[in-house]
């Protein structure tokens, strides 16, 4: 199937990525955009990612081989009820939500359901924002592909295709085994890390002592506590008898927890930690996750004067953009004391390579 027309619904950091990967990876001829926000618009067709943008669907929109629908749960189902009796026969629709169970359901419920295969891709970054997309945001990511009752195999193959072109891995999952394996890696890990942080919240004291020493080991653990709390409340609501269900399962994990320290059972305890390190241990190291790995590294260094400009220097004059770099006062468990924070995975690695070839000790996450 030869592509002509694309069309992303949504340019925020996943369609705007998307954007710019299918003209800088594939080289699409013509890209159409859609967003109600027109500067985002503007910066996308200044740029040169977009042929033409438009505030709302419209004929050019309908006549594409394929549409990204990149916005959140409930705004894609209401583009689908529009576009759907609108598009030519041959199009494929995905979308980018963080849940399928919901989407492919209310696809499976229609009569004449249209070419529709759900998608989600497992990558992001901090910053949201047509200005903050970039194409490489895919590379080596999974991007999970599931079929509905409108797909056919051969559109699932044109989709797979164009995933690979991005640079992304094409996954084949059905919508409940995705938001199973969602629910248990992503979703309750954000409850978890929140509930961490608000149980430090209430138990602190008035003068904020914990708060003070919760840095260090504690602060990575609960780094996803910082996510934005609408998109987490939506997340939760889609999926929320997975989460429900995970959630009833840690409960009981903590529980037997309990159980080991109160009956005073060392070999469970040592056994509850050994099996988590030997798992945990097994993970690659190469592929992209669900949560955003943490681009810092921690130096080991004397205290002394001109230390901090002596390392921002080297990593400045070998292009490498610092975006904070601080002193680690709470660090048990943990070595060094020179924490710095970097803008992505790429720039951990050559980070890390410059200090390391200079004779710094440098550690990673």
């Amino acid at each position: 199937m030869e592509l002509k027309k694309i069309s992303i619904i949504g340019l925020g950091l996943i369609g705007g990525s998307i954007a710019k990967a299918l003209k800088n990876r594939l080289n699409i001829p013509y890209i159409c955009g859609i967003d109600p926000n027109a500067e985002s618009l503007n910066q996308a067709i200044k740029e040169g990612y977009l042929t033409e943008g438009f505030l709302e669907l419209n004929k050019t929109i309908y006549d594409s081989d394929i549409i990204f629908i990149c916005t959140p749960i409930n705004i894609t189902i209401e583009y689908i009820s529009n576009i759907k009796n609108n598009v030519k026969s041959e199009c494929i629709i995905t979308d980018t939500s963080s849940t399928k169970g919901e989407i492919v359901s209310f696809i499976n419920s229609l009569d004449n359901p249209p070419c529709f295969i759900g998608g989600h891709p497992m990558a992001g970054a901090e910053k949201d924002g047509f200005s903050s997309s970039f194409s490489h945001l895919f590379e080596n990511a999974y991007y999970i592909l599931s079929h509905t009752k409108g797909s056919t195999e051969h559109a699932m193959d044109v989709l797979s295709k164009v995933i690979e072109g991005l640079g992304a891995i094409p996954l084949k999952l059905d919508a409940q085994t995705h938001d199973s394996i969602t629910a248990t890696i992503s979703h309750v890990p954000h409850v978890i890390a929140s509930a961490l942080v608000n149980l430090v919240k209430s138990a602190d004291s008035k003068d904020g002592k914990m708060q003070i020493l919760a840095a260090g080991g504690f602060k990575d653990i609960t780094r996803i506590a910082s996510s934005n709390p609408q998109m987490w409340e939506n997340i939760v609501l889609s999926n929320k008898d997975k989460v429900r269900e995970i959630i009833l399962n840690f409960i009981e994990t903590l529980n037997s927890f309990v159980e080991y320290i109160d009956t005073n059972n060392s070999k469970k305890i040592y056994s509850f930690f050994e099996c988590a390190k030997i798992y945990r241990d097994s993970f690659s190291n190469n592929q992209k996750g669900l949560i955003l790995p943490s681009s810092e590294l921690v130096v080991d260094v004397v205290d002394q004067p001109g230390i901090i400009g002596e390392i921002a220097t080297l990593l400045g004059k070998n292009g490498v953009n610092i975006k904070n770099i601080n002193v680690s006062n709470s660090r048990e468990f943990e070595q060094g004391c020179l924490r710095i924070t970097l803008p992505d995975s790429v720039s951990v690695d050559k980070a890390f390579d410059l200090l390391s070839d200079k004779g710094y000790k440098v550690f990673r996450f």
